[in-house]
């Protein structure tokens, strides 16, 4: 008999994972518990349900997906000493992010009078995500930095990931970005240790040496990108105005540091309804394989349709129809106490319509 959890806010994926499991229990993925999780095989969550000893031992757990990009929610060394697998979704989400960073530039650049085509932008991080913002924003800037030390390095090596299109050469250090940029958006993991920890990557220091007073954003991790320095960065004129996704302390942001940005929204740059499809379609996937189920390979995971009566025959205008983030800002800053509603009850949105 195989038992799974499922956090209760994966979308498009009931129906489909009763395929694979004898029995199906749907909970609210923060308040999972260890006595949740004691009878369970297989786990599905998302960034709010912590994996490490205090929840997993003693439990007969030996698989846990987890339908985000990011991991940093789960203990790998818990995990790699008990035994149990794991994996992620890696670029579920990218091409939503990139839609996010894009039309939040969009309303930058008429907020503010940027002119996109004379500005350069920095992007530091440039995997799934980074390389669909570069995509998604190389027609519209006049000129993209690219900050990656670990890709370029493997790139120099000839051994990273295929299918990435860059070369090393293609690659600045974090200090050119810092001199030479217009707009600087991360889009790294958060990583504690190591040679290249992004921890704080953008601390008082770092933003304190910004000559172009740049626009900042932020769709990586919260802890990224220091926000009590960024606050300061926003009252002393270093960051000339700043868009936030991702907060340190979440669920709950600095209620003084989310009253000054331009955008602020609550961790959502990546809730198209596509890129949560693509996730649903991934962990299911990701299971069957697990389980030597490749007969159960296929799943029907599709987003309901949009249709815009009137599409604008501007791309600006027709990509903010699609979807503008200052409406996403305008419910946090109404309510901010309501982050993680705000999150699990995410209205509609697609990367392009049907019309």
């Amino acid at each position: 008999m195989t038992r799974i959890i499922v956090d209760d806010k994966i979308p498009y994926i009931k129906g489909q994972i009763e395929q694979l499991a004898d029995e199906v229990l749907y909970l609210s993925g923060a308040a999972i518990t260890a006595t949740d999780v004691r009878e369970a095989d297989i786990l599905v969550i998302r960034t709010r349900t912590h994996c490490d000893r205090a929840l997993l031992e003693g439990s007969r757990v030996r698989f846990i997906v987890t339908a985000t990009i990011g991991f940093d929610h789960l203990d790998t060394a818990y995990l790699r000493e008990a035994g149990i697998a794991w994996t992620n979704c890696p670029g579920c989400n990218a091409t939503s992010v990139g839609q996010y960073v894009r039309n939040a530039l969009f309303l930058l650049s008429r907020e503010y009078g940027l002119d996109l085509r004379k500005a350069t932008l920095g992007i530091v991080g440039v995997g799934h995500v980074g390389k669909a913002v570069l995509e998604a924003c190389r027609p519209w800037v006049g000129r993209i930095l690219l900050n990656d030390p670990p890709l370029a390095l493997a790139l120099d090596k000839g051994c990273a990931r295929e299918g990435t299109g860059l070369q090393a050469k293609d690659f600045s250090p974090l200090s050119q970005l810092q001199q030479e940029c217009d707009i600087l958006t991360f889009h790294t993991p958060l990583v504690r240790e190591g040679a290249w920890p992004t921890f704080h990557l953008a601390d008082e220091a770092f933003l304190s040496h910004l000559p172009r007073r740049p626009f900042l954003l932020n769709a990586a991790r919260g802890e990224v990108v220091d926000n009590e320095a960024l606050e300061r960065a926003l009252d002393q004129g270093w960051v000339r105005q700043a868009v936030v996704d991702t907060w340190e302390h979440e669920p709950e942001p600095s209620p003084s540091l989310l009253s000054k940005v331009f955008i602020g929204t609550p961790h959502v740059a990546g809730y198209s309804a596509d890129g949560k499809a693509n996730a649903t379609r991934m962990s299911l996937q990701a299971i069957a394989r697990w389980m030597g189920r490749e007969d159960k390979m296929h799943f029907h995971v599709e987003p309901p349709s949009m249709h815009i009566p009137c599409p604008a025959d501007d791309p600006v205008d027709h990509a903010l129809q699609l979807y503008d983030p200052r409406q996403d800002s305008q419910r946090l800053k109404a309510s901010p106490d309501r982050f993680e509603w705000l999150r699990g009850n995410y209205p509609l949105r697609r990367e392009a319509d049907n019309n």
